[in-house]
């Protein structure tokens, strides 16, 4: 958790918050551990100072499962009861506006915007944005601005930052300077890592099995792509997903992206309700220890219309299966 954000942005942050008379935290579409944590970390903080708040996401309809025993979701309301006017709206973990997905139209009712992230991509559309690219995760730039503005992280609280910092660095694979005296911090408040952990990313329904089984038996590799690195990729159509949640789609990626033969991973994923509508998740690696040489797939999916990190980014696309994966040969030839 190298400290990068300078203390002046977090002062900034901590004047607004501090100055906040309502509160609208924003998490994005489809939202996981890092910025749903993020949210709820936040307000407990907010409505502990007797502030009124409220969290919600566009879409999907309800919070993942394995989310639901994240304190403060008392706190989560649907779209439809998020206020048109708001004295702060806070988006957090969203690297543009679109990510806000039907809430994006939140932010002209809004005195003020505050954009709390660590996507180095992104655009910086809030009113004050304290962006630091190199934390782990969005909840442990959170843990910052907390210390900035004094207020103790509880157990409640450190639950909330750990979900998303456990889930940002991969169970700590990706973990930089810092991360495990963070995680060792909140840890010392009682939390049940372990437990958040498993929770999280190591529970999964049977029909997660059979889903998995056929979507990798369709994997297919291209050696040659990106110059030589290699491209790894796979499909989840819709009727692959029936009956599953979105924790289980979100995880093929992570299965993927193991492949040797490539150093890049893309899963493209249909959606539900749209039919020809894609979501894609793409991942790189280094070539090997030490090397630093892994391609930035946050600029791909940026030449796509999304963002992200250098290793870990994503887009949404339109149009059938093969024109998706020609779009993407060239994005990463480019």
């Amino acid at each position: 958790m190298t400290a990068v954000a300078p203390a002046a942005d977090l002062a900034a942050a901590v004047e607004i918050l501090d100055a906040a008379r309502s509160v609208t935290v924003l998490c994005h579409v489809q939202p996981d551990a890092d910025t749903v944590g993020s949210g709820l970390a936040l307000a407990q903080v907010l409505n502990r100072r007797g502030v009124p708040v409220r969290v919600s996401f566009a879409e999907p309809a309800e919070l993942p499962a394995s989310m639901r025993s994240l304190p403060g979701i008392e706190f989560l309301v649907p779209p439809a009861q998020v206020p048109r006017e708001v004295d702060l709206l806070v988006a957090v973990d969203c690297g543009s506006a679109g990510r806000l997905g039907a809430l994006a139209d939140r932010i002209d009712g809004a005195a003020t915007t505050l954009v709390l992230d660590h996507h180095r991509s992104n655009t910086r559309f809030g009113t004050v944005n304290v962006i630091d690219a190199t934390a782990e995760s969005t909840t442990s730039l959170l843990a910052r601005v907390f210390d900035a503005w004094g207020e103790p992280i509880d157990r409640p609280i450190a639950y909330c930052l750990f979900a998303g910092l456990v889930t940002d660095t991969g169970c700590f694979r990706w973990a930089g300077p810092g991360t495990h005296k963070l995680a060792e911090r909140l840890l010392a408040t009682g939390i049940d890592g372990a437990g958040i952990t498993r929770t999280l990313m190591d529970t999964h329904p049977f029909g997660w099995l059979p889903m998995l089984s056929r979507v990798l038996g369709s994997a297919c590799l291209e050696p040659a792509a990106a110059g030589g690195v290699g491209l790894v990729y796979a499909f989840v159509r819709r009727d692959d997903i029936a009956g599953l949640r979105s924790e289980e789609v979100e995880s093929v990626i992570d299965v993927v992206r193991t492949t040797s033969e490539a150093a890049i991973a893309a899963v493209f994923k249909e959606s539900r309700s749209t039919p020809g509508l894609w979501t894609v998740s793409l991942r790189s690696r280094d070539t090997g220890v030490g090397l630093d040489d892994g391609v930035d797939v946050a600029q791909v999916a940026t030449r796509l219309g999304g963002g992200g990190h250098r290793y870990a980014a994503g887009y949404t696309a339109t149009g059938t299966p093969d024109d998706l994966v020609v779009t993407l040969l060239a994005a990463l030839r480019a």
